[in-house]
């Protein structure tokens, strides 16, 4: 399960000039989504031994959080690491699960711990608070009130986060590989920055030698275990809960989970995890993380990816450029219309454009003898006008923006599509590799979309209707075949 800490990192393209007249071309940033087969495990590890395993699930009993009845069972499955194996027959919606409050690994968790002091007036983000306490209960080993749990967590998982240099090399032009490294350095950061201020104040409470891959190690850990709904500060490691996998064959958006009040009043709080189909005995229970990420998040929080085109896109970064002559008044009618200076639209294959691109693109795009557009008498309407052509010039600059960008963009990876495809064909991938080439085949194919798309429409910008034509007929000076009004005197 992930935590959803997301911290975007955009590869930046700075297209060719645009034609004569046209402002300097807006910077063009393009980060992604992407793909793998179905039922890959969050924890790519090794299990853990048998008698952890055993004291883990003695544990887990001991506090009630298996809803009093075993019906699901922390045991190896096949595509490595844990999962949660059904004891009997279960039909949907079925409580697995029922993990006590005192069970969680959270900020409350942490303030009640003999971290508490030490972070308390820090002003720590959520996540970076609950790794600590990971950290702080590792290091006292059989003495943490979470030791069962501590022991049976993976070292790593497959997350990019953990590959290595040359593991990454298989990613190299990704928008995956920019956030990847984008996230390393966001955490790094932030280690730089708990290191100076509380673990080497606070020897007493991390004894040994805390490192940055032991850092990256909880994040990593956080990344790909928290319920993805919850975030920010409600951020919560659910022991136990946290084991059940994810699968592609699950795709209602009901959610499979709820925290609850129980006891007298409702005072004792749990965390209640139900199966959300039926499930025979001896199978193991899935759920669905998140139907919405694409394959570079699903690479990234957990280290797998799905072979489903809907997973499979990419993100376009559009942004006014400074040096933009007209950049005040794009910014302000940006503004105007819910965007900003920079703007994000997720492509998936097989789906057209976000609606609000090609207006903004337009806006971006807008010099020369169209500026006229940008003036404040148009400021109410003019995102109306910019939601249809405006003029031949300004779709042939956003065709060539993003023609110029896709190429750029293409030109960055070392394989071809059908070099990829050949590989993905082959049998017994390493789960790395897989997840390498899916991603990189799943964003080439979106790319080579919207390429697709902008060389079509160049193709017809000569058919197009532009807001002077539109204008004339408004005012009723052009017929509908487009022929000039006039009178004779």
């Amino acid at each position: 399960m992930a935590a959803a800490i997301h911290h975007h990192h955009h590869l930046l393209l700075f297209p060719p000039r645009l034609l004569p007249g046209h402002p300097q071309p807006p910077r063009l940033r393009i980060p992604s989504r992407m793909t793998r087969p179905p039922l890959r495990a969050a924890a790519a590890a090794a299990a853990p031994t048998d008698a952890a395993l055993q004291e883990f699930r003695r544990w887990v009993s001991s506090h009630g959080a298996d809803a009093g009845g075993g019906v699901a069972t922390p045991a190896a499955v096949p595509e490595g690491g844990l999962g949660l194996v059904a004891a009997r027959d279960l039909p949907r919606g079925e409580v697995l699960a029922e993990v006590p409050k005192k069970l969680w690994m959270d900020a409350d968790a942490v303030a009640a711990s003999d971290l508490g002091g030490a972070v308390g007036g820090a002003e720590l983000r959520p996540w970076v608070a609950v790794a600590l306490l990971l950290l702080r209960e590792a290091a006292r080993g059989a003495d943490s009130p979470w030791a069962p749990y501590l022991a049976i967590l993976p070292r790593q998982t497959d997350s990019t986060i953990f590959w290595s240099e040359e593991e990454l090399l298989e990613i190299q032009g990704t928008q995956l590989l920019s956030t990847t490294m984008g996230v390393k350095e966001y955490v790094q950061s932030e280690f730089e920055s708990v290191e100076a201020e509380i673990i080497s104040e606070n020897r007493e409470l991390f004894p040994g030698t805390v490192t940055f891959d032991d850092f990256l190690w909880a994040f990593g850990i956080l990344r790909s275990r928290v319920f993805a709904e919850l975030r920010g500060d409600k951020l919560a490691l659910i022991p136990f809960a946290d084991l059940v996998n994810h699968s592609d064959d699950i795709t209602s958006k009901e959610s499979s989970w709820e925290i609850k009040g129980k006891g007298l009043f409702g005072r004792d709080v749990v965390f209640s995890l139900r199966t959300p189909v039926n499930v025979k005995s001896g199978e193991q229970i899935y759920i669905q993380y998140d139907l919405d990420k694409s394959n570079a998040e699903l690479a990234l929080d957990y280290g797998f990816t799905e072979s489903n085109s809907s997973r499979d896109a990419y993100t376009l970064t559009l942004e006014i450029s400074e040096s933009d002559p007209f950049y005040d008044d794009k910014l302000d009618i940006a503004e105007l219309n819910g965007m900003g200076e920079t703007a994000y639209f997720d492509i998936v294959l097989g789906e057209s454009l976000p609606p609000q691109m090609l207006p903004y693109l337009r806006l971006l795009c807008i010099g020369g003898t169209d500026a006229f557009l940008l003036e404040a008498l148009f400021r109410n309407a003019v995102w109306g006008h910019l939601e249809l052509p405006v003029s031949q010039d300004n779709e042939e600059a956003i065709c060539q923006v993003i023609r110029n960008a896709c190429k750029s963009a293409l030109g960055a990876y070392h394989t071809t599509v059908e070099e990829d495809e050949e590989m993905l064909g082959s049998e017994n991938l390493q789960p790395r590799l897989q997840i390498a080439v899916e991603v990189r085949a799943g964003e080439k194919k979106v790319l080579q979309q919207i390429d697709d798309i902008f060389k079509q429409r160049e193709e017809e910008l000569g058919g197009l209707e532009y807001y002077q034509e539109r204008r004339l007929k408004d005012i009723g000076l052009v017929g509908d075949n487009g022929e000039i009004i006039f009178w004779e005197t």
